[in-house]
């Protein structure tokens, strides 16, 4: 394995901080994956010296390797412009500034949902796929990417779509299911709501359905009828790590 191919991806959530090596040809990691706890309350300093705890984890090899970081936020030239479920003291920082300085190296820092569809387009269920492909993330609440002819279009916040009134992630999110104990054919009615919304809005080729849940597609995918292919993420929990990591060493636009 060529070292240039080698990037460290961290991908930071609200619960939980992984970070592994990464094999940017392949998308395969290239260590072992490191997960610690999001330390309460989420605040920068906090969660800055978790990273620096995985980094020394993964030793030497982690040396002098490029860096890429995501996080639950609207990323904006590496400052991160919103905070979901971590501190709001995230909220206008320069975090990316703010890593390299601890870390003494460039880094990219860039949203999660956007890290994961690249590593799904690069990778993954969209690898070879052309025109538009619409990631979706269910968790919490519902994270996007969206990548257009094979360039990402950052920041796209698609969770957030006003469908029937309501703000989209507070009625179909997988948060929202667990928290009303829905089964999963009532769930995927408000699913199916807010994907026909996505398609009448852009009209992609492909839709990705990623986020823990889809280790259970068989269980709601299935219910919901779309114009385009709806598919699960391949890569599942890794694909924040393994985006990042392809970021922090190739541009943006895809091969």
């Amino acid at each position: 394995m060529d070292v240039m191919t080698v990037a460290l991806g961290i991908d930071i959530g609200g619960t939980g901080i992984k970070g592994a090596l990464v094999d940017t040809d392949s998308g395969e990691l290239a260590s072992e994956r490191i997960k610690l706890a999001t330390p309460e309350g989420g605040e920068p300093q906090a969660v800055l010296e978790t990273v620096l705890e995985i980094i020394d984890g993964l030793g030497s090899a982690a040396d002098g390797v490029p860096v890429g970081v995501c996080f639950p936020a609207v990323v904006r030239h590496g400052t991160t412009m919103s905070a979901a479920n971590v501190s709001k003291k995230w909220i206008g920082l320069e975090a990316e500034r703010f890593f390299e300085k601890a870390l003494g190296r460039d880094i990219v820092f860039v949203n999660d949902a956007d890290a994961a569809g690249v590593a799904e387009a690069r990778f993954g269920a969209a690898k070879g796929v052309e025109g538009l492909i619409i990631l979706t993330t269910l968790g919490t609440g519902i994270g996007s990417a969206l990548i257009n002819n094979g360039e990402l279009v950052p920041n796209s916040e698609l969770g957030h779509l006003e469908v029937d009134g309501k703000d989209a992630e507070s009625r179909a999110s997988f948060a929202a299911k667990e928290r009303k104990d829905l089964d999963w054919a009532t769930w995927a009615k408000r699913l199916q709501r807010y994907y026909s919304t996505l398609e009448m809005l852009f009209s992609p080729d492909l839709i990705i359905v990623g986020g823990g849940v889809s280790k259970s597609h068989d269980e709601f995918l299935p219910l919901i009828k779309t114009v385009a292919p709806m598919v699960p993420a391949a890569l599942r929990n890794n694909a924040g790590i393994v985006g990042s990591a392809s970021l922090a060493i190739r541009s943006p636009r895809l091969p």
